[in-house]
């Protein structure tokens, strides 16, 4: 920042579209009916506490961080994955020198959680954590392994499809957004409740796109996806009031 404070001009976005944003309660996701607010969110501008706060320096991010499939001196099961892409503000900007951590099952479907003891494997290789700092051009990638599905006691015979969270950090603790990277064609799309909850017509942000061309050959399957901070093509995010680790 320079010049006075006075001279010092925050930025302004593009609004969201309310037709696509994701409800904070969802009938179908009973969570949602224990800690959904009562009363409409409101949105609130930077302001300069926001934009001026502590920076998440790349010093923070170890150089295997971002390489999920190699932990405790050994390799992870299953099929390995490459998941890449570029965060992106409102008008296509690139976001550089954002932090995004990442956690996810196993090739099974189990977290490394001592709530989570459903009978499925655990890997001694794979704690599903990573984490990485775009570049000058708002680019990220993670080696990973494909998460498997796994049931959750929100209905009968329920299974969450395959997915990865996501957390963002920007420039400030106080700019964190998370969100869940599903994958293309997965057949329990249509009995899940939090993926139903986001709005038809942004579903498909939600979903990374496989690509061929970035996949490598013996190696690893490749997906893109990019995240949208704000504007008409916003990912679907989950609020702090309907945070979730399912």
């Amino acid at each position: 920042m320079s010049g006075s404070p006075s001279s010092f001009v925050l930025p302004r976005y593009l609004p969201e579209d309310g037709d696509q944003r994701t409800p904070v309660a969802s009938p179908g996701y009973r969570s949602t009916g224990l800690r959904a607010p009562l009363r409409t969110p409101v949105d609130l501008p930077h302001r300069l506490t926001e934009v001026t706060g502590p920076v998440l320096g790349e010093d923070r991010v170890a150089p295997g961080d971002a390489d999920l499939t190699l932990r405790a001196g050994g390799e992870a099961q299953g099929q390995r994955i490459i998941v890449f892409g570029r965060v992106l503000d409102s008008g296509g900007r690139p976001v550089p020198h954002a932090l995004l951590e990442i956690w996810q099952a196993n090739a099974a479907g189990r977290y490394r959680h001592v709530v989570d003891n459903w009978p499925a494997p655990l890997d001694p290789h794979f704690d599903g954590l990573g984490r990485v700092v775009t570049d000058s051009l708002g680019r990220y990638e993670f080696t990973t392994v494909q998460p498997g599905a796994y049931p959750w006691g929100n209905h009968h015979n329920a299974w969450r499809p395959a997915h990865i969270h996501f957390s963002l950090f920007g420039t400030a603790f106080t700019q964190r957004l998370v969100t869940q990277m599903y994958f293309p064609g997965d057949p329990l799309f249509g009995q899940d409740p939090i993926f139903n909850a986001i709005p038809p017509g942004a579903r498909d942000r939600a979903i990374a796109t496989f690509d061929l061309s970035r996949t490598q050959p013996d190696w690893a399957l490749a997906y893109a996806w990019d995240i949208v901070l704000r504007g008409t093509a916003q990912t679907p995010f989950e609020t702090d009031e309907d945070g979730d680790v399912a």
